[in-house]
């Protein structure tokens, strides 16, 4: 099986290059922290929506996320590949909101769906500029990061060989047989082949293919007759009210069909509550703890699917239906100043969870 995308221009050395293993180790739990780091604000805005009312959001939303999922599982793989061990349940993965992108520069937030969780999003999935150097570290882009973590590969792989480099245990893999519901290919990574397809699928997924095109290279799973958009025209596309369609590019901006978008049946959340905002015992609060020990067991049932135990993945698909249930209830509980309630995601350690 051949995993190569269509290859990517290679980025400008960076000041830093990766030149160890134990640093592409690291680099790569930079990768798990950054993934992770956007889930939260994807559910947020997810959470907020009314599929019946915003069927359209909630579909380039919910795929969003689901793809952010995989691109998580694809990084857990290089790093097992790699001999590393890949870690989710620890307090450095939610520090509090407003927080920045690990080792970078864009700030995020928990939001409900609207005009600024949209320029959020939309800075996120920022595709690099052409002849961008890569950064390993204070990345301007995810893309510069990823470029740097692709050079630190080659270089290594130059130097030691492919076998020294991709060590780990194959049984660590989690693959396509494990993972559903998106047009993106989940697979082992075994080599530095299989390593750069990884790469490829996350970069494309979410600024686009090299050739400057507004598609990702994959095809849309629920319109069959189209292609589908990367993540950033995604964005772009709810913030114009539109879809792209066939011969549009990223100068024209999407001139398909309507997209409708009604911010008026969003509720207005409080953005980046807190669990200090409230009272011990309150109803608000004891919701959002709730809430918070849900979401840190996901986080554990993840670290351990992908540390051996990739069924456990099916069991975090259930968590998150749990978490779905317990968010939307927080968001219909009215707080102050006209608002409504929402998660916190605040970490809770595992002796203190339920």
């Amino acid at each position: 099986m051949t995993y190569l995308k269509p290859q990517r221009p290679v980025a400008v050395p960076g000041p830093a290059r990766i030149d160890t293993l134990d640093g592409l180790r690291e680099h790569l739990q930079w990768a798990i922290e950054l993934e992770h780091a956007t889930l939260p604000p994807y559910l947020c805005a997810l959470y907020s929506l009314d599929p019946e009312r915003n069927p359209d959001a909630v579909e380039v939303v919910s795929t969003v996320f689901v793809e952010e999922m995989l691109h998580l599982a694809l990084v857990a793989n290089l790093l097992n590949a790699v001999g590393g061990r890949p870690r989710l349940d620890t307090p450095e993965m939610l520090p509090p909101y407003p927080r920045r992108l690990p080792h970078g520069e864009l700030e995020l937030s928990l939001l409900p769906f609207g005009a600024e969780a949209l320029e959020m999003f939309l800075r996120l999935e920022r595709p690099a500029p052409p002849g961008a150097p890569a950064e390993g570290d204070g990345y301007e882009t995810i893309g510069q990061f990823y470029a740097a973590i692709e050079q630190g590969l080659r270089h290594l792989c130059d130097r030691l060989g492919e076998r020294e480099v991709f060590g780990g245990d194959p049984a660590r893999q989690v693959s396509g047989a494990h993972f559903r519901h998106t047009a993106g290919a989940l697979f082992a990574v075994e080599d530095l082949e299989s390593a750069l397809g990884a790469l490829g699928e996350i970069v494309e997924q979410g600024e686009g293919t090299s050739r400057g095109e507004v598609w990702d290279g994959d095809q849309d799973i629920f319109h069959p007759d189209r292609d589908e958009v990367a993540h950033y025209y995604r964005f772009q596309e709810l913030k114009a009210g539109r879809r792209y369609r066939r011969g549009d590019t990223p100068q024209s901006g999407p001139t398909g069909e309507e997209l409708l978008v009604n911010l008026a049946a969003v509720p207005p959340t409080r953005p980046n509550p807190r669990l200090s905002d409230h009272a011990p015992g309150s109803a608000i609060r004891t919701a959002q703890e709730e809430f918070n020990h849900t979401y840190c067991g996901l986080l554990n049932q993840l670290e351990d699917a992908f540390n051996g135990s990739p069924k456990q993945l099916s069991v975090a698909t259930g968590t998150m239906y749990a978490l779905k249930a317990q968010a939307q209830a927080l968001m219909r509980m009215p707080d102050e100043d006209g608002t409504t309630a929402g998660p916190t995601f605040e970490y809770v350690p595992p002796e203190s969870r339920r």
